[in-house]
Protein backbone atom coordinates (compact mmCIF):
# COMPACT_ATOMS: atom_id res chain seq x y z
CA UNK A 1 0.00 0.00 0.00
CA UNK A 2 1.37 3.43 -0.94
CA UNK A 3 1.90 6.03 1.75
CA UNK A 4 -1.26 7.95 2.54
CA UNK A 5 -1.62 11.71 2.46
CA UNK A 6 -3.32 13.08 5.56
CA UNK A 7 -5.08 16.40 6.02
CA UNK A 8 -3.22 18.81 8.27
CA UNK A 9 -6.23 18.99 10.59
CA UNK A 10 -6.10 15.18 10.93
CA UNK A 11 -2.36 15.26 11.65
CA UNK A 12 -2.77 18.00 14.27
CA UNK A 13 -5.65 16.20 15.99
CA UNK A 14 -4.01 12.80 16.34
CA UNK A 15 -0.45 14.04 16.92
CA UNK A 16 -1.71 15.38 20.25
CA UNK A 17 -2.64 11.89 21.51
CA UNK A 18 -0.28 9.40 19.81
CA UNK A 19 2.97 9.07 17.90
CA UNK A 20 1.65 10.15 14.54
CA UNK A 21 4.50 8.64 12.52
CA UNK A 22 3.73 5.19 13.98
CA UNK A 23 0.01 5.71 13.44
CA UNK A 24 0.49 6.83 9.82
CA UNK A 25 2.83 3.93 9.08
CA UNK A 26 0.30 1.43 10.46
CA UNK A 27 -2.53 3.06 8.49
CA UNK A 28 -0.45 2.74 5.31
CA UNK A 29 0.16 -0.97 5.89
CA UNK A 30 -1.97 -3.99 5.13
CA UNK A 31 -3.83 -5.31 8.20
CA UNK A 32 -3.10 -8.81 9.43
CA UNK A 33 -5.67 -11.13 7.91
CA UNK A 34 -7.69 -13.11 10.43
CA UNK A 35 -10.62 -15.49 10.69
CA UNK A 36 -12.87 -16.87 13.39
CA UNK A 37 -13.89 -20.52 13.52
CA UNK A 38 -17.62 -20.99 14.07
CA UNK A 39 -18.09 -23.64 16.75
CA UNK A 40 -21.83 -23.75 16.08
CA UNK A 41 -20.94 -25.85 13.03
CA UNK A 42 -17.49 -27.35 13.60
CA UNK A 43 -14.91 -27.78 16.36
CA UNK A 44 -11.77 -25.69 16.32
CA UNK A 45 -9.54 -28.76 15.92
CA UNK A 46 -11.54 -30.21 13.04
CA UNK A 47 -11.64 -26.86 11.24
CA UNK A 48 -7.88 -26.40 11.60
CA UNK A 49 -7.43 -29.75 9.85
CA UNK A 50 -9.63 -28.57 6.99
CA UNK A 51 -7.64 -25.33 6.77
CA UNK A 52 -4.29 -27.10 6.36
CA UNK A 53 -3.68 -25.00 3.22
CA UNK A 54 -3.38 -21.92 5.47
CA UNK A 55 -0.54 -20.86 7.74
CA UNK A 56 -2.45 -20.19 10.95
CA UNK A 57 -1.38 -18.33 14.10
CA UNK A 58 -3.68 -18.18 17.15
CA UNK A 59 -5.13 -14.82 18.16
CA UNK A 60 -4.16 -14.58 21.87
CA UNK A 61 -7.44 -13.06 23.05
CA UNK A 62 -9.85 -15.30 21.12
CA UNK A 63 -9.60 -19.09 21.26
CA UNK A 64 -11.57 -19.38 18.01
CA UNK A 65 -9.56 -16.67 16.22
CA UNK A 66 -6.56 -17.15 13.94
CA UNK A 67 -4.37 -14.96 11.81
CA UNK A 68 -3.67 -16.49 8.41
CA UNK A 69 -1.06 -16.04 5.70
CA UNK A 70 -0.23 -17.34 2.20
CA UNK A 71 -3.84 -16.90 1.02
CA UNK A 72 -5.98 -13.89 0.08
CA UNK A 73 -9.13 -13.15 2.03
CA UNK A 74 -11.00 -12.98 -1.30
CA UNK A 75 -9.95 -16.54 -2.18
CA UNK A 76 -10.78 -17.70 1.33
CA UNK A 77 -14.20 -16.07 1.01
CA UNK A 78 -14.82 -18.34 -1.99
CA UNK A 79 -13.75 -21.48 -0.14
CA UNK A 80 -16.01 -24.38 0.82
CA UNK A 81 -15.27 -23.73 4.50
CA UNK A 82 -16.54 -20.17 4.20
CA UNK A 83 -19.65 -21.16 2.23
CA UNK A 84 -20.53 -23.81 4.82
CA UNK A 85 -20.28 -21.26 7.65
CA UNK A 86 -17.30 -22.93 9.29
CA UNK A 87 -15.39 -19.64 9.31
CA UNK A 88 -16.03 -15.90 9.35
CA UNK A 89 -13.32 -13.62 7.96
CA UNK A 90 -13.16 -11.09 10.79
CA UNK A 91 -10.56 -8.61 12.00
CA UNK A 92 -8.95 -9.84 15.22
CA UNK A 93 -9.76 -6.66 17.14
CA UNK A 94 -13.40 -6.93 16.04
CA UNK A 95 -13.61 -10.21 17.98
CA UNK A 96 -13.04 -8.40 21.29
CA UNK A 97 -16.44 -6.71 21.98
CA UNK A 98 -18.42 -10.01 22.06
CA UNK A 99 -15.75 -11.54 24.32
CA UNK A 100 -16.06 -8.59 26.71
CA UNK A 101 -19.87 -8.87 26.62
CA UNK A 102 -19.48 -12.48 27.83
CA UNK A 103 -22.72 -13.97 26.41
CA UNK A 104 -24.06 -17.11 28.10
CA UNK A 105 -26.61 -19.71 26.99
CA UNK A 106 -30.07 -18.53 28.03
CA UNK A 107 -29.24 -14.82 28.02
CA UNK A 108 -31.50 -12.24 26.42
CA UNK A 109 -29.16 -10.07 24.34
CA UNK A 110 -29.49 -7.10 22.00
CA UNK A 111 -26.97 -6.25 19.29
CA UNK A 112 -28.27 -2.81 18.35
CA UNK A 113 -26.17 -2.12 15.23
CA UNK A 114 -25.56 -5.68 14.10
CA UNK A 115 -24.91 -5.67 10.34
CA UNK A 116 -23.11 -7.37 8.67
CA UNK A 117 -23.16 -9.92 11.50
CA UNK A 118 -19.58 -10.70 12.51
CA UNK A 119 -20.16 -9.85 16.17
CA UNK A 120 -23.80 -11.00 16.23
CA UNK A 121 -22.85 -14.46 14.96
CA UNK A 122 -20.01 -14.56 17.48
CA UNK A 123 -22.46 -13.73 20.27
CA UNK A 124 -24.81 -16.51 19.10
CA UNK A 125 -21.84 -18.90 19.05
CA UNK A 126 -21.03 -18.08 22.70
CA UNK A 127 -24.73 -18.55 23.54
CA UNK A 128 -24.64 -21.96 21.83
CA UNK A 129 -27.87 -21.01 20.07
CA UNK A 130 -29.68 -20.88 23.43
CA UNK A 131 -31.59 -17.88 24.76
CA UNK A 132 -32.68 -14.95 22.60
CA UNK A 133 -30.50 -12.69 20.48
CA UNK A 134 -32.13 -9.64 18.89
CA UNK A 135 -29.94 -8.42 16.04
CA UNK A 136 -31.04 -5.01 14.82
CA UNK A 137 -29.99 -2.64 12.07
CA UNK A 138 -31.68 -0.14 9.81
CA UNK A 139 -31.89 -0.27 6.03
CA UNK A 140 -32.81 -3.10 3.67
CA UNK A 141 -29.28 -3.59 2.33
CA UNK A 142 -27.82 -3.92 5.81
CA UNK A 143 -30.53 -6.39 6.85
CA UNK A 144 -29.88 -8.49 3.75
CA UNK A 145 -26.19 -8.84 4.62
CA UNK A 146 -27.01 -9.52 8.28
CA UNK A 147 -29.62 -12.17 7.49
CA UNK A 148 -27.41 -13.90 4.95
CA UNK A 149 -24.49 -14.17 7.35
CA UNK A 150 -26.55 -15.32 10.32
CA UNK A 151 -28.10 -18.05 8.17
CA UNK A 152 -24.71 -19.10 6.79
CA UNK A 153 -23.29 -19.36 10.30
CA UNK A 154 -26.13 -21.59 11.50
CA UNK A 155 -27.61 -19.14 14.02
CA UNK A 156 -30.99 -20.37 15.30
CA UNK A 157 -31.76 -18.18 18.33
CA UNK A 158 -31.84 -14.82 16.58
CA UNK A 159 -34.62 -12.36 15.81
CA UNK A 160 -33.73 -9.82 13.11
CA UNK A 161 -35.26 -6.36 13.44
CA UNK A 162 -35.08 -3.41 11.07
CA UNK A 163 -35.49 -0.11 12.88
CA UNK A 164 -33.70 2.97 14.07
CA UNK A 165 -31.75 2.28 17.24
CA UNK A 166 -33.62 4.92 19.23
CA UNK A 167 -36.93 3.19 18.45
CA UNK A 168 -35.95 -0.20 19.90
CA UNK A 169 -37.90 -1.45 22.91
CA UNK A 170 -37.66 -4.40 25.29
CA UNK A 171 -35.57 -5.45 28.27
CA UNK A 172 -32.21 -7.19 27.96
CA UNK A 173 -29.59 -8.86 30.15
CA UNK A 174 -26.76 -7.68 27.91
CA UNK A 175 -26.44 -5.19 25.07
CA UNK A 176 -23.76 -4.66 22.46
CA UNK A 177 -23.65 -1.16 20.99
CA UNK A 178 -21.05 -1.27 18.24
CA UNK A 179 -21.84 2.28 17.27
CA UNK A 180 -21.67 3.97 13.87
CA UNK A 181 -18.41 5.91 13.81
CA UNK A 182 -15.91 7.80 11.66
CA UNK A 183 -13.80 4.66 11.14
CA UNK A 184 -10.49 6.33 11.93
CA UNK A 185 -9.19 2.99 13.20
CA UNK A 186 -9.89 1.25 9.88
CA UNK A 187 -7.83 3.37 7.47
CA UNK A 188 -5.52 0.45 6.65
CA UNK A 189 -8.58 -1.36 5.27
CA UNK A 190 -10.50 1.69 4.02
CA UNK A 191 -8.00 4.34 2.84
CA UNK A 192 -10.86 6.51 1.58
CA UNK A 193 -11.54 7.41 5.21
CA UNK A 194 -8.65 9.89 5.10
CA UNK A 195 -10.49 11.79 2.35
CA UNK A 196 -13.93 11.84 3.96
CA UNK A 197 -12.79 12.53 7.54
CA UNK A 198 -13.44 15.93 9.04
CA UNK A 199 -14.10 17.21 12.61
CA UNK A 200 -17.71 18.08 11.76
CA UNK A 201 -18.52 14.47 10.91
CA UNK A 202 -16.89 13.32 14.16
CA UNK A 203 -19.01 15.75 16.20
CA UNK A 204 -22.20 14.67 14.42
CA UNK A 205 -21.43 10.99 14.99
CA UNK A 206 -20.63 11.68 18.64
CA UNK A 207 -24.11 13.11 19.13
CA UNK A 208 -25.60 10.01 17.50
CA UNK A 209 -23.47 7.71 19.67
CA UNK A 210 -24.57 9.47 22.85
CA UNK A 211 -28.22 9.22 21.79
CA UNK A 212 -27.93 5.49 21.03
CA UNK A 213 -26.09 4.82 24.29
CA UNK A 214 -28.67 6.76 26.32
CA UNK A 215 -31.55 4.87 24.71
CA UNK A 216 -29.81 1.49 25.06
CA UNK A 217 -29.18 2.15 28.73
CA UNK A 218 -32.93 2.35 29.27
CA UNK A 219 -33.35 -1.13 27.73
CA UNK A 220 -30.77 -2.76 30.02
CA UNK A 221 -31.84 -4.66 33.13
CA UNK A 222 -30.47 -3.60 36.51
CA UNK A 223 -27.22 -5.48 36.99
CA UNK A 224 -26.87 -5.96 33.24
CA UNK A 225 -23.86 -5.31 31.01
CA UNK A 226 -23.60 -2.96 28.05
CA UNK A 227 -20.51 -3.06 25.85
CA UNK A 228 -19.89 0.11 23.84
CA UNK A 229 -17.41 -0.16 20.98
CA UNK A 230 -16.26 1.74 17.91
CA UNK A 231 -13.63 1.23 15.21
CA UNK A 232 -12.69 4.87 15.75
CA UNK A 233 -9.62 6.06 17.66
CA UNK A 234 -11.00 9.57 18.16
CA UNK A 235 -11.54 10.47 21.84
CA UNK A 236 -14.68 12.46 20.98
CA UNK A 237 -16.32 9.19 19.87
CA UNK A 238 -14.71 7.03 22.53
CA UNK A 239 -13.71 8.27 26.00
CA UNK A 240 -15.82 11.39 25.45
CA UNK A 241 -18.97 9.30 24.97
CA UNK A 242 -18.23 7.19 28.06
CA UNK A 243 -17.56 10.37 30.05
CA UNK A 244 -20.99 11.63 28.91
CA UNK A 245 -22.57 8.39 30.15
CA UNK A 246 -20.95 8.73 33.57
CA UNK A 247 -22.26 12.27 33.90
CA UNK A 248 -25.76 11.85 32.51
CA UNK A 249 -26.97 8.26 32.98
CA UNK A 250 -27.93 6.58 36.24
CA UNK A 251 -25.93 3.71 37.69
CA UNK A 252 -23.06 3.62 35.17
CA UNK A 253 -20.08 1.61 36.39
CA UNK A 254 -17.08 1.36 34.03
CA UNK A 255 -15.57 -2.08 34.51
CA UNK A 256 -11.94 -2.98 33.93
CA UNK A 257 -11.22 -5.03 30.79
CA UNK A 258 -8.37 -7.51 31.13
CA UNK A 259 -7.40 -9.42 27.99
CA UNK A 260 -4.05 -10.61 26.57
CA UNK A 261 -4.05 -7.88 23.92
CA UNK A 262 -1.58 -5.05 23.46
CA UNK A 263 -3.39 -1.80 24.10
CA UNK A 264 -2.60 1.85 24.81
CA UNK A 265 -3.54 4.15 27.68
CA UNK A 266 -6.97 5.74 27.54
CA UNK A 267 -7.20 9.42 26.67
CA UNK A 268 -8.19 11.27 29.86
CA UNK A 269 -8.18 14.80 28.48
CA UNK A 270 -8.88 16.14 24.99
CA UNK A 271 -9.42 19.58 23.54
CA UNK A 272 -9.63 21.15 26.98
CA UNK A 273 -12.10 18.64 28.43
CA UNK A 274 -11.09 16.36 31.29
CA UNK A 275 -12.75 12.96 31.38
CA UNK A 276 -13.77 10.82 34.35
CA UNK A 277 -10.63 8.96 35.47
CA UNK A 278 -12.50 5.66 35.22
CA UNK A 279 -12.20 5.78 31.42
CA UNK A 280 -8.81 4.20 32.18
CA UNK A 281 -10.76 0.94 32.57
CA UNK A 282 -11.64 1.01 28.87
CA UNK A 283 -9.62 -0.68 26.13
CA UNK A 284 -8.00 1.57 23.51
CA UNK A 285 -6.29 -0.22 20.62
CA UNK A 286 -4.37 1.72 17.98
CA UNK A 287 -3.62 0.13 14.57
CA UNK A 288 0.09 0.19 15.46
CA UNK A 289 -0.48 -1.86 18.62
CA UNK A 290 -1.22 -5.24 16.99
CA UNK A 291 -1.34 -4.70 13.23
CA UNK A 292 -5.14 -4.86 13.43
CA UNK A 293 -7.89 -2.30 13.05
CA UNK A 294 -7.99 0.32 15.76
CA UNK A 295 -10.77 -0.25 18.27
CA UNK A 296 -12.24 1.19 21.46
CA UNK A 297 -14.20 -0.98 23.91
CA UNK A 298 -15.93 -0.01 27.16
CA UNK A 299 -17.72 -2.40 29.51
CA UNK A 300 -20.51 -0.71 31.45
CA UNK A 301 -22.43 -2.29 34.33
CA UNK A 302 -25.85 -0.97 35.37
CA UNK A 303 -25.92 -0.79 39.15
Amino acid sequence: MSELKFKQSFIDRFSSITNFDSFAKACSSHPRKSLRINTLKISVSDCIKRLSFLKLEPVPWCSEGFWFENFSDTALGNSVEHSLGYIYIQDASSMIPPIVLDPKPGDRILDLCASPGSKASQIAMFMNNSGVLVANDSGDDRLTALGTNMQRMGVLNCILTNMRGDKMSGEFDKILLDAPCSGSGTIMKSPRTVLTWNPGIVDRLSRLQKMLLSHSWGLLKSGGTLVYSTCSVDPVEDEGVINFARKNLDGVSIEKISLPVKSSPAIVSFQGENFDHRVNNCLRIWPQDNGTEGFFIAKLRKS
